[in-house]
């Protein structure tokens, strides 16, 4: 499956929806989404997972750069699958984010 990586932002939120595979080839295009989430300064960045169907090391480091981009702000990781799930958790990034299994608004607006 191809990768895609689309932003939205509403109100103060910025949602990046990804799918397909996340590696060293598409790293970039998710990149250049976060950056152009970064330009919005936003108070959440919210990446919902639920069709990435994997996430090699590259994509990992897009994550970290989110979150050293971003600074104060909380990111969310919404619905990855358990192998996404997996390499988040192992490497402790699951301790700098919130890991929740469905999109709540207002459970992100509140947080």
């Amino acid at each position: 499956m191809a990768f895609t990586a689309t932003l939205e932002t509403i109100g103060d939120i910025a949602k990046i929806t990804v799918s397909g595979e996340l590696d060293a080839n598409t790293a970039p295009d998710l990149k250049a989404k976060i950056e152009e989430a970064v330009k919005q300064h936003p108070k959440r960045l919210v990446f919902i997972m639920e069709e990435l169907e994997y996430m090699a090391s590259a994509g990992l480091r897009m994550l970290i750069f989110a979150k050293q981009q971003m600074g104060a702000v909380d990111i969310y990781i919404v619905g990855a699958q358990e192998n996404v799930l997996d390499t988040i958790q192992k490497t402790g990034f699951d301790q700098s984010v919130y890991l929740l299994d469905k999109y709540d608004a207002e459970k992100i607006e509140t947080v």
